[in-house]
Order: C-alpha cells, then sequence, then structure tokens
C-alpha cells in the first residue's frame, strides 16, 4: 500500500472539513497509516512531526501506550450504555475527578460529545436557568475575534467571520464587545470599560458572557492579560449574568497551568472541557457548572423545568475510560511542573523570528507560541505555502493564514522542537 492507494479512493467518496476539496486538484491528500509520540508515518514511509497535535488535542503523543492500555481493559468489560437512567464507574469516576481539579465552586457536571456540543449546552443551560427563574434572556455577549465552534449556537456567539458570514441570518442573538488590543493590563481594564458599557445598557436582557481565557485560538492565536478574566468575574457578578470559560482549546496545561482560568484565580459558573480531555482519543466534552445552576431545574417532573438537551454517545464509556487515563498521567508523571522548561526553551526559540523582515509580532501564553507575518491578506494564502513547506521537511504546520503557530503535545523532545521551529523560521525567511 502507498499513499496513491488511498487518495483516489479518498476523494472519490470524503468531504473534509474547513477544507475547499478543490484544492486537492494541486494540493495531495496525506493518508497516514501510523502515528507513535509527535511522528506521523504515511504509506509512503514519509515522517511528520506533529507540531499542531492534530488540530490542538493530542497531549501525550499518539498511540500512547497507557492510554492504549486502559482503552483496551476498558473495551472488555462495556464500551457503551444509554446515560439517561444508567451510568458506569468510568464516568462516575471521571466527574469526581474533574471537580477536584477544576476552580471551587464547579460541583456539577454534565457530559457531551464535542467541544462545539459542550458549548450549545452551556448557552442553553444558562438561558433555561433564567427562564425557570422567570427571566427570558435571548442574549449573549461574547468577545470580537472569538470562535467557540461550527455547529450553530457556537457559531452565533463567535465572531470569525471565515466561519459565521455565511450562516449569519439563522443565528441566535450575540453582541460581540472588545477584546484586549494586546497582552498588556492596560489594553485588559480599557476592554472591560467597553463590556460594562453594554451591560449597563442591556444585562437584564443577557444570559452570560462566553470567552476563550487568554487564548483566542482560531482567532489568529490572540492572546490577552489574565486582569481581563478578573474584571469579567467582577462585572457578571454585578450584573447577574453567567460566566462562561470556554477551556476547549486552552485547558488541561496549553497556558502552562492545567486551566486557563487559573491564571486569574477566578471560578466561572460554567466551564466547557474537551479537545485534551481524552488525550486526543476520543470525542468527549464535559460543561461544569455551580450547584445554584443545577437547583434551578431540580423538582418535582415539570417538562418546562427540566433540562432538554442529550447525544446518543453521551458519557461513551470507552472515551471516559481515555478521558480518566489522561488524568493519571497528568497526576502521575508531574506533567504541568515539567512542561514549565518546554515553555521556557520555546520562548527561547521564538527570539530569532523577531528578527526576520517579514514578521510583525510574536506571541506566547504557556505552550502556545505564534508567529504573525506582516503585510499577507487571507486571500493570498502565505499559510499554505508554509505548509507544503513544513511537509515537505516532516513538519505538520497548519498555519491560520499568516499565522505560524506552534501547540505541539508535550511529550516533543527538545531536539523535536528544534526541528518543528527551525522548519518554520526557514519557511517564514523564504517567502
Amino acid at each position: 500500500m502507498n499513499n496513491s492507494d488511498f487518495i483516489d479512493r479518498d476523494l472519490s467518496t470524503i468531504w473534509h472539513p474547513c477544507t475547499q476539496m478543490k484544492d486537492h486538484e494541486f494540493l495531495p491528500m496525506i493518508p497516514i497509516d501510523s502515528g507513535k509520540g509527535v511522528h506521523l508515518k504515511d504509506f509512503d514511509g514519509n515522517s511528520y512531526i506533529d507540531a499542531i497535535s492534530s488540530w490542538w488535542v493530542n497531549l501525550f503523543g499518539h498511540s500512547n501506550d497507557y492510554i492504549n492500555s486502559k482503552i483496551t481493559e476498558q473495551l472488555q468489560k462495556l464500551e457503551h450504555i444509554i446515560f439517561a437512567g444508567f451510568t458506569h464507574e468510568q464516568a462516575v469516576t471521571l466527574a469526581e475527578r474533574i471537580v477536584k481539579l477544576t476552580p471551587e465552586g464547579l460541583n456539577r457536571v454534565f457530559f457531551a460529545d464535542n467541544g462545539s456540543s459542550g458549548i450549545e449546552v452551556a448557552l442553553k443551560m444558562s438561558f433555561h436557568y433564567h427562564k425557570n427563574r422567570g427571566s427570558i434572556r435571548p442574549t449573549f455577549i461574547s468577545l470580537k475575534n472569538s470562535y467557540h465552534g461550527e455547529t450553530l449556537g457556537a457559531l452565533a456567539v463567535g465572531d470569525v467571520e471565515l466561519y459565521k458570514e455565511t450562516y449569519n441570518e439563522i443565528m441566535i442573538r450575540s453582541e460581540q464587545v472588545e477584546v484586549p488590543k494586546d497582552m498588556s493590563p492596560e489594553s485588559a481594564e480599557e476592554a472591560l470599560k467597553d463590556l460594562r458599557r453594554v451591560l449597563e445598557k442591556k444585562s437584564s436582557e443577557v444570559s452570560a458572557i462566553i470567552l476563550e481565557p487568554l487564548v483566542q485560538c482560531a482567532g489568529s492565536m490572540h492572546m490577552y492579560h489574565p486582569n481581563y478574566l478578573k474584571g469579567v468575574r467582577e462585572l457578571s457578578t454585578e450584573f447577574g449574568i453567567h460566566f462562561i470559560a470556554d477551556e476547549v482549546a486552552v485547558g488541561f496545561g496549553r497556558t502552562g497551568k492545567l486551566f486557563a482560568v487559573e491564571h486569574s484565580g477566578v471560578s466561572p459558573d460554567f466551564m466547557v472541557l474537551s479537545k485534551g480531555l481524552t488525550g486526543g482519543y476520543l470525542a468527549l466534552s464535559l460543561v461544569l457548572t455551580t450547584d445554584e445552576v443545577y437547583s434551578a431545574f431540580y423538582c418535582d417532573y415539570k417538562l418546562q423545568k427540566s433540562f432538554l438537551h442529550s447525544h446518543s454517545y453521551t458519557g461513551n464509556a470507552l472515551a471516559c475510560s481515555a478521558a480518566n487515563a489522561t488524568l493519571d498521567i497528568f497526576e502521575n508523571e508531574n506533567v504541568i511542573e515539567n512542561l514549565q522548561e518546554k515553555i521556557k526553551y520555546l520562548s527561547e526559540k521564538l527570539e530569532k523570528f523577531k528578527d526576520l523582515p517579514n514578521v510583525k509580532e510574536v506571541r506566547q501564553t504557556g505552550f502556545i507560541g505564534a508567529i504573525e507575518l506582516k503585510g499577507y491578506s487571507w486571500e493570498e494564502r502565505i499559510g499554505l505555502k508554509v505548509y507544503q513547506y513544513g511537509l515537505k521537511n516532516g513538519v505538520l504546520l497548519r498555519p491560520l493564514g499568516h499565522i505560524i503557530y506552534f501547540m505541539p503535545p508535550y511529550v516533543i523532545e527538545f531536539s523535536e522542537m528544534d526541528k518543528m521551529i527551525d522548519t518554520a523560521y526557514d519557511a517564514i525567511r523564504s517567502i
């Protein structure tokens, strides 16, 4: 078997996500045969360093021996059951563990299937909470440049035009406020003034504010100061709206702490987790919320007060076993502590990009590094050139337009980091 055996078969049947399929008339599909650690291998024997953790999900490497063993063990006992009226050990254990790990007050766990679904749950639950309390609040506040997923509700509270514009006519009501323009405390304060202005006028219509703490990943890896989260917590409490923290991409160590909100010491009313939750193995998301929210739905059976949201594969036992295995690795291998050295090394390696004439800015939060290039539009597809250069040199880079970024698995070795960063450097220098 070689790559060509699969390419034609794929293109005759499959419609890939976030892809203009016509591009594959000149851009070869890459069929992957196997993965181990940070390396992916195609059917022609080429190897690629996974510099983006396969869309930010893979934390501890492909085909991780420990996670493999735990999923295999669970597979011999129970693969899945209906999660309404039934439960199982893996889900109960996961919920107990995640409540202990997340900020104080997030004591209730709702299971869903992926990040976008988790956002839908949080939005619906927040709105329904207020409705159960006698207040109809159809509006949500989010930040400019934000991204929360691509199902309709999640899309509605995002602000990345590339994803949202086509479906604008069928969106729920949302209002975007200013995001801090950079990583300074002063920018955080300025943005909070805009949020206060909107809340003073419209708080009675608003169910919640939703945001990605510290890093707007799909929003060109825009980063801001933790003080903004403190201010949002204070304002949301003052005006009686919920604070939803979308930690789908930034949770589980990406920012240098287990959860990004820890950088500001705040606890939101909702926290949505996915991606790294299962170590990159299986689709799963969790929505954590407070006892106060839970109690608004707890009553004798009345349909209008029950929370109506379900997925066939909610609480899947195999996905939960992968998540528990992932948490085992965090606990047993001092992951967050050990990651600090790699975060520092990434910072040192990023310095050389600042000297390139076509680099506008270099940004870093934890184990996320981003290089913004000067003067390029989306239409120029400069990122495609970097992507192709990377593949030719054994590195999977998938830029966001003119933003070249690094989000590798935590198990990447320093020598592999060197190759990843040097390849991106050479690609940028060559264009």
